[in-house]
């Protein structure tokens, strides 16, 4: 038998190289296919990303979350699963970075279902209509307390956090001039609230805004060509804010100048309101008697302080009163709310009379339509 003869009858053929080469690669690829798999599993769990880590449906109930300014979709992830809105962070982010609509998510309150799924949880925070318009509205001629008041409701933080604000208020940014007098510079407008504000950075806000109407008014330049500080052009603000219509606004701005430089007392019901912490500007004689350096039936001049935040149309009529020569003026109508100015006193009484014949058929009207 020849030796291929006998290698060939001997039984089975040994392995080769070649053989033993690919044996070891493909169980070096299963070994590698494991690995992954393992490291994607392990990679889904802890994003949340499977089917087991989200909840299924459009969920139940309510649940109000609030994104900041600068939340990441990570961040914003977090904080629906804490609010049990999705069952992981990771199942929310999975779903939000496949979509390129949720570059539109914005700081605001969303109003949610828990037990959502991260696709639907998606979906609402996407819909308008899920997004709270939280706003802060501010009317003018707002006291420094009542702006306090408004905005502690509608940001749900406490006055007291306000309050210890304006004790340093140094940190309002307020211009140099106030010297740090905050009443008068909390501005009229209406804010929107992302529901992350602080009292601190909400009355920032609002002296900002002050500070951007006084450069669009020009505020410094003008207060020198009606011979006042920028000071007192918001103090004379404050008082045509709380005593006149806007339509009247420049005309009561020339009474007080007029009064000013005649050294008569400005005789203002607002001010003493003021001093005695009330509204009502329907002021009893013994009242209009009231020790304050904010009475100006007893003191001359203008009051220490604003009075209030006058809104940019008083602040312009501080700056650009009528021409006249009025030293009085008179709400005569209480129906119309119509005011006639007068220069002399004689005309002053005369105004005075009407007032007081008009209001007593205004209070019979009254009556009638009561007992009727």
């Amino acid at each position: 038998m020849s030796q291929l003869e006998s290698v060939m009858t001997s039984g089975p053929l040994p392995p080769s190289r070649h053989r033993r080469t690919w044996g070891r690669r493909i169980a070096a690829l299963l070994s590698l296919g494991v690995v992954l798999a393992m490291v994607a599993a392990a990679y889904l769990l802890l994003r949340g990303g499977s089917s087991e880590n989200d909840f299924s449906g459009p969920g139940t109930g309510t649940a109000v979350v609030v994104v900041a300014r600068g939340d990441t979709l990570t961040e914003i992830g977090q904080k629906l699963e804490e609010a049990e809105v999705v069952l992981a962070a990771g199942s929310f982010v999975d779903a939000a970075s496949v979509d390129e609509r949720a570059a539109s998510i914005g700081p605001g309150k969303y109003t949610l279902r828990k037990q959502m799924s991260a696709a639907a949880a998606l979906e609402l925070m996407l819909d308008p209509e899920s997004r709270a318009d939280s706003r802060l509205v501010l009317p003018e001629g707002l006291r420094l307390e009542q702006t306090v008041s408004a905005a502690a409701d509608a940001t749900s933080l406490p006055k007291s956090d306000f309050q210890k604000v304006l004790q340093d208020p140094a940190q309002l940014e307020l211009p140099a001039w106030a010297k740090d007098r905050p009443e008068g510079f909390m501005f009229p407008a209406s804010y929107d609230l992302t529901g992350d504000e602080t009292a601190r950075s909400l009355l920032r806000s609002l002296v900002k805004r002050f500070n951007q109407a006084s450069a669009d008014l020009g505020l410094e330049e003008r207060a020198k060509a009606v011979g006042l500080s920028p000071y007192e052009v918001m103090v004379v603000a404050s008082l045509i804010q709380a005593e006149a219509a806007p339509g009247d606004f420049t005309k009561v701005a020339r009474v007080i100048y007029n009064r000013l430089d005649l050294d008569m007392p400005l005789q203002l019901d607002s001010t003493v309101a003021y001093a005695l912490g009330i509204t009502d500007l329907t002021l009893s004689a013994e009242q209009l008697k009231t020790a304050s350096p904010y009475n100006t039936y007893v003191r001359r001049g203008l009051p220490p302080r604003p009075i209030n935040s006058p809104g940019e149309a008083a602040i312009e009529a501080a700056l650009a009163p009528a021409k006249g020569k009025w030293l009085y003026f008179v709400l005569v109508d209480p129906r119309s709310k119509e005011t006639v100015f007068a220069k002399t006193y004689e005309k002053f009484l005369e105004l005075k009379k009407q007032y007081q014949e008009n209001l007593a058929e205004f209070e019979k009207e009254q009556q009638d339509g009561q007992g009727g």
